[in-house]
């Protein structure tokens, strides 16, 4: 009589399935890979970001971090689920002996390793197409430090709303409303404009958002700006421990 593979193989299978899909939509990849990085080239290169002084890059390489955690975590991540909820896949899982939250680590697998790939990425792009060197002050290691915890506790923020959404809507409906939320995120988020350049209750209201936090937790670690790190960490925390526990239990797997 055969048994179940282990646990842990039967999660690196699937997470390996994911990324062999993920890989294999062309739209996917234009949100995840390719937009971040031409935010970052052209408005790197257009002189158009209002800064009291420094180099766009400096200001647009965490941001572009920032997007690109967005876009796998939340619009990857949410229209790929819907669409599996939708098409009955999710159901069909559910039936397997691998339980819910291997699932739900497979994909979360899945995200982490293309997140990986995007910031290296965005961090060449940087360094070799806009002459991007890191800022002196802390560390290499603290640095380090800093964007793992930041890619740690922004994914599941976004992950968390991701799942959220393909949960209890539609598939068009978490299609239209994923890619809203990231233009939303991508011009009051803090990536592309400081938020003291909005009208000051519009700032103030970029200010809860995530993508805002993550952002600023990417520049304290590159050194480009003195960010509330506690304030930033604790946002991405609160934002992650909501919407993951909403999604965990709002969630319908068919």
């Amino acid at each position: 009589m055969s048994r179940p593979a282990p646990l842990s193989r039967s999660v690196a299978a699937l997470a390996s399935m994911e990324l062999r899909l993920a890989l294999r939509r062309g739209e996917n990849l234009l949100v995840m890979i390719l937009i971040p990085v031409a935010v970052l080239v052209f408005f790197s290169g257009s002189g158009i970001i209002p800064l009291a002084g420094g180099h766009a890059v400096d200001f647009l390489l965490p941001g572009s971090m920032a997007l690109a955690i967005i876009a796998t975590s939340l619009v990857n991540l949410g229209i790929a689920t819907s669409y599996d909820r939708s098409y009955g896949v999710l159901k069909r899982l559910g039936g397997s002996p691998l339980p819910r939250g291997g699932l739900v680590a497979a994909k979360l697998i899945a995200v982490l390793a293309i997140e990986i790939v995007q910031v290296a990425l965005l961090f060449a792009t940087a360094a070799l197409v806009l002459g991007w060197s890191p800022t002196a002050g802390s560390s290499a290691a603290t640095a380090f430090a800093l964007v793992v915890l930041g890619v740690v506790l922004g994914t599941p923020a976004f992950a968390g709303l991701g799942l959220l959404l393909a949960g209890r809507l539609r598939a068009e409906a978490t299609l239209a409303l994923a890619n809203g939320l990231f233009l939303a995120f991508l011009m009051l988020g803090g990536i592309v404009l400081p938020l003291d350049h909005l009208p000051s209750w519009l700032a103030t209201l970029a200010g809860l958002l995530p993508a805002n936090a993550l952002a600023d937790v990417f520049r304290a670690a590159l050194g480009s700006s003195a960010a509330n790190l506690p304030a930033d960490l604790a946002n991405l925390a609160v934002w992650g421990g909501v919407t993951a526990g909403l999604a965990a239990r709002t969630f319908r797997w068919e």
